[in-house]
């Protein structure tokens, strides 16, 4: 069996690159010291988070992504690699989210969402972890979210997806023991992103309004995306060895502050 590798340049790709966690990931990496490939649909976007990247003296390459297309993923890889050499780190990040009631949507749209937010990641698996299995290094990081773990209502099937992604992580994870290949789950709580920008005002508004109503926002707080990309640069830079996940990531409540003192 050949020996690992300990490669000082550890280029990473972000699918999903284009807004929201992903170009904050994509930033916070290559302040790091992360080469980085950026992948999205929206290349025109990947080229000015290229040119910000390298205008802070990062290394940043841009290729068109589309996760639910299996030879996009294979073509990104190839050039990804091609690029900035073998890929050392792969942050699943590219995601679809819709609002509705289940018993509205059809089978179609559900279908879309699992084709991207699961069937996208395990398309970056079988193109990035031969070649990690093959060095015996590397890392898988996948951006799931809080829904994972309670669903939330009429966000269509969102956290049916992130549940059925975090299941086919978690099998990853044990098939993996002993490779030297880390996959990794970042779970982020509500975070400000492009996610729902495109939202009818009604549509988002019943949203917040179901989330109050069963419990899920105890508080108005949301994050920012730097917040998920700095948890995910910190996987990635644990030492060999050393394997962080789950990690979950929550907006904190407003300090309480005491009432002023009536004279």
């Amino acid at each position: 069996m050949p020996k690992p590798v300990h490669p000082e340049r550890r280029p990473a790709v972000v699918a999903g690159a284009s807004s929201g966690i992903g170009a904050a990931t994509a930033r916070t990496l290559a302040a790091a010291g992360f080469p980085v490939a950026l992948g999205a649909r929206r290349v025109e976007r990947l080229e000015e988070l290229a040119d910000a990247i390298r205008a802070e003296g990062g290394e940043a390459f841009v290729h068109a992504l589309d996760v639910s297309s299996t030879s996009s993923v294979e073509k990104f890889a190839t050039a990804a690699a091609e690029a900035l050499g073998d890929v050392e780190v792969v942050v699943a990040n590219a995601g679809l989210l819709a609002p509705g009631a289940i018993v509205e949507a059809t089978t179609e749209q559900l279908a879309a969402e699992f084709d991207v937010n699961v069937l996208g990641a395990h398309r970056l698996v079988r193109a990035f972890a031969p070649g990690m299995l093959g060095r015996q290094r590397g890392d898988l990081v996948f951006v799931s979210s809080d829904t994972a773990l309670r669903a939330r209502p009429f966000m269509r099937g969102y956290s049916a997806t992130k549940s059925g992604l975090e299941g086919l992580v978690e099998a990853l994870q044990m098939e993996l023991e002993g490779t030297g290949v880390r996959a990794s789950i970042v779970r982020p709580g509500p975070t400000w992103s492009e996610m729902g920008g495109d939202w009818d005002a009604d549509a988002g508004a019943k949203v917040l309004t179901e989330w109050v109503k069963w419990g899920h926002a105890r508080h108005p707080h949301f994050l920012k995306p730097t917040a998920i990309a700095q948890a995910i640069t910190t996987v990635v830079s644990a030492p060999r060895g050393v394997h962080i996940s789950p990690v979950d990531v929550n907006p904190e409540a407003p300090i309480a502050r005491p009432e002023k003192e009536q004279p």
